[in-house]
């Protein structure tokens, strides 16, 4: 049985008295201790998708099991970053990361919370900053904070929308290099479930185990792509090899043939 079933799942929405699909016959699986990314054009329903999967949105039919179990609202069973950063404006960073601790482990007592807290603020590189208010942060430092928060839950399931995508060149490496590093653990614990949504194709590469492309309006699964290379990558030396430029431009192909195919374009042979 996969961690998570993905089941027909469709997607409509009325606005202004119009309906669109969002979201058509949407079926994939992902299986325990895969990290998933979601890429596409704007449109494909990458965020709908992850809505679902959240439990804040149902579909209009079809669902998604977790273990075998149907979806029924949010759970704390899952971690979530969301695209644009979401702190308690009245918390400090570090009271906003021992909150998230709470909720998946009311056992733990207060110190025991902010001790948590503090090691994932600094893995994210804000430990001098965790008694600072989310208005006194950069709209980088507070999704660093968002960031520090989900991994600090330590849930089974991470799901991450697009969350590096506030952050500068460097702070983005580094997180995609701590995602990376907390998700493979050092082998006595098992691996989280990843559902990542992205634009960055270079991104997905990196991180994934497979990659599921989606084609737009209405969002459908395009095809979903298994990442050739082995684990650990480094990054330096993998973009330099034919392979890795040979995949990376199968992908582009994908991507800008869906783009192309919208606007009446020819659609690139693969």
């Amino acid at each position: 049985m996969s961690k998570i079933e993905i089941r027909n799942l469709t997607v409509d929405y009325t606005e202004k008295k119009k309906s669109f699909t969002a979201l058509s016959d949407v079926s994939f699986s992902i299986e325990e201790g895969e990290f998933v990314s979601i890429i596409g054009s704007s449109g494909c329903g990458k965020s709908t998708l992850l809505s679902i999967l959240e439990g804040i949105n149902t579909p209009t039919q079809g669902e998604i099991l977790i273990d075998g179990e149907p979806i029924r609202g949010t759970g704390t069973d899952r971690g979530v970053v969301f695209q644009h950063y979401s702190l308690f404006p009245w918390m400090t960073a570090r009271k906003n990361v021992a909150f998230g601790v709470k909720q998946v482990n009311k056992k733990a007592s207060r110190a025991e919370r902010l001790k948590i807290a503090d090691e994932f603020l600094d893995k994210v590189g804000l430990g001098q900053f965790k008694n600072k208010y989310p208005s006194q942060l950069s709209g980088g430092m507070q999704q660093r904070v968002a960031i520090a928060r989900a991994l600090a839950m330590d849930t089974d399931v991470l799901l991450m929308d697009e969350p590096f995508g506030a952050i500068d060149a460097k702070n983005r490496t580094i997180l995609q290099e701590l995602l990376l590093e907390l998700w493979e653990g050092d082998g006595t614990a098992a691996r989280k479930t990843v559902v990542f949504v992205t634009h960055d194709i270079d991104e997905a590469i990196l991180l994934s185990d497979k990659i599921v492309m989606m084609t737009a309006n209405p969002g459908r699964v395009y095809q979903e792509i298994r990442v050739p290379f082995e684990r650990p990558r480094n990054r330096g030396e993998l973009v330099q090899t034919p392979q890795y430029n040979k995949f990376r431009n199968r992908l582009l192909s994908m991507f800008y043939s869906d783009i192309a195919d919208k606007i009446g374009g020819e659609e690139v042979v693969l």
